[in-house]
């Protein structure tokens, strides 16, 4: 196991590592696998781009991320013009359904609307989540489930042992009213991200709950 000193000079290495991180101040501290994050960066986007570096680090069980986002000069839009922006992005999303509808509140956009798919709802909230302006996302998009439990939870379980880059035999999952909960244990932050999106793939869910942890 990782010394906490160790660990925070990974992640640091990892955070000067990612390209898209090229401007903010962000401070690590560590502790027993635990990384919490806190500073401020420019862009909404760098803070997914922060937490997805750190979770690319061996030894991370747990990331507590407390960035805030500060924008600066011509980057401080109304919230006129970022709701501009987040209508033109949502409309030009192939993926994203007329249903989805948005209002911003100080930088901060939330998402609204009813779909069929998982996809779709990671779609409208990705489609938003790199527009400058934007200060943070609420994604309240809702699905309209469609198959019964039973068929949710074969379905899940068949992609996951397709696909050969997620270790499934530790992975328990639990199906009710097109809710699914993800318990047990991956290798990797990659297989439990790889996991969730395979359970978001099946038709008819409407939420996930993942509570794998990383085994390293």
């Amino acid at each position: 196991m990782k010394s906490d000193s160790q660990l925070k000079a990974d992640v640091l290495a990892e955070l000067l590592w990612e390209p898209a991180l090229r401007s903010g101040e962000i401070h690590v501290n560590a502790h027993d696998g635990v990384i919490t994050l806190h500073g401020q960066v420019e862009h909404y986007a760098d803070k997914f781009a922060a937490e997805r570096a750190v979770q690319r680090v061996d030894g991370v069980k747990a990331i507590a991320e407390e960035l805030k986002v500060s924008y600066t000069g011509v980057q401080q839009l109304t919230d006129t013009e970022i709701a501009e922006s987040v209508v033109k992005s949502l409309k030009w999303h192939v993926w994203v359904p007329d249903s989805v509808q948005a209002t911003i509140e100080d930088g901060w956009v939330t998402i609204r609307g009813e779909v069929h798919w998982g996809f779709q709802r990671q779609s409208a909230e990705d489609a938003v989540r790199y527009l400058i302006g934007v200060k943070g996302v609420s994604n309240n998009i809702t699905l309209k489930p469609e198959l019964q439990a039973l068929l949710v939870k074969e379905a899940i379980e068949k992609s996951l042992h397709r696909n050969s880059e997620i270790d499934a035999k530790d992975v328990r999952i639990t199906a009710s009213e097109g809710k699914v909960t993800l318990a047990g244990s991956v290798h990797s932050w990659d297989e439990r991200r790889q996991a969730y999106a395979a359970a978001w793939n099946a038709p008819g869910v409407t939420s996930v709950e993942n509570h794998l942890s990383v085994t390293n």
